[in-house]
């Protein structure tokens, strides 16, 4: 096989995977073009076979309607102090169980990390039940705390921390050790910072992760003042006498996606490199 043949093989791949690529991508937007495009139809004017698109005008009105039917400010403010609250506890929870099992060697180690990993595959519906009943023994039904409880711990958190830690050059932490440094000194001048990366893309996975989070916050929740903004979306499906209006749902769930979608276009890059560094594919 010549040179020019080998180019042209390359070339051909090239373009073909990028083809592919630009179809799946068009093939993944479709449902967010089509959300976009219904935001903008008139309420009163329903979608059928053959007319799912642009209505006869475009209009803000949903958007309007949609923000003083519900008290979005309230779930805004209940989302974002839950992904908070989640994401601290679960970057302490997960960067000293990391440490524990990369830096210290105890009995039994194999098997509580196997029973860790064990979370990891239980599906999350097995668990509404025993989580909902020890949520309301505890007194906590219907709050904000109530919400983020379960998700303190984190098995894949522990696991990504833990392979992070163990590719910490081992001369390093016996320098340290070497030097007098506490346990909590280890973590944070030789083990914390080549981990940088592997923490922003569990930041990120989190946040997006419960930003997004439904099923739970449905069911522990009962009232405006602790629902996020995916549990407060439910009231747009039991509109009108045949089920959703589809141009106000439309408008809703983009109001609540947006945030995340705005901070993802402007630091995509920054993302993008987060996961890389950190092994996530």
């Amino acid at each position: 096989m010549t040179t020019n043949s080998i180019k042209l093989l390359k070339k051909t791949g090239h373009w073909a995977g990028n083809i592919i690529s630009i179809f799946l991508a068009m093939l993944w937007s479709v449902p967010v073009i089509w959300a976009l495009v219904a935001s903008f139809r008139p309420a009163n004017e329903p979608i059928s076979r053959g007319d799912v698109w642009f209505g006869s005008t475009l209009t803000l009105e949903n958007y309007q309607h949609a923000w003083s039917m519900a008290p979005f400010g309230q779930y805004y403010s209940n989302t974002i102090f839950v992904v908070i609250l989640i994401l601290v506890i679960q970057l302490i929870t997960i960067i000293l169980a990391g440490f524990a099992f990369a830096h210290y060697e105890f009995k039994g180690k194999r098997i509580l990390f196997f029973f860790v990993l064990l979370q990891m595959m239980i599906p999350t519906s097995a668990l509404l039940a025993p989580n909902f009943s020890t949520i309301r023994w505890m007194g906590l039904f219907d709050t904000r705390l109530a919400i983020a409880i379960p998700y303190f711990g984190s098995a894949f958190g522990t696991f990504l921390m833990l392979q992070a830690f163990r590719a910490v050059p081992r001369d390093l932490v016996d320098a340290g050790i070497i030097d007098g440094c506490s346990w909590w000194q280890l973590i944070r001048y030789v083990y914390l910072p080549p981990s940088i990366p592997a923490l922003i893309a569990f930041g990120l996975s989190s946040a997006t992760w419960h930003w997004n989070e439904f099923l739970w916050p449905l069911i522990i929740t009962n009232s405006d003042k602790s629902r996020p903004l995916t549990a407060g979306l439910v009231r747009f499906t039991q509109l009108g006498e045949i089920g959703a209006q589809w141009s106000l749902l439309s408008a809703a769930t983009l109001m609540v996606i947006a945030p995340l979608f705005i901070v993802f276009l402007i630091f995509q890059k920054q993302f993008i490199k987060s996961f890389m560094h950190s092994g996530i594919k």
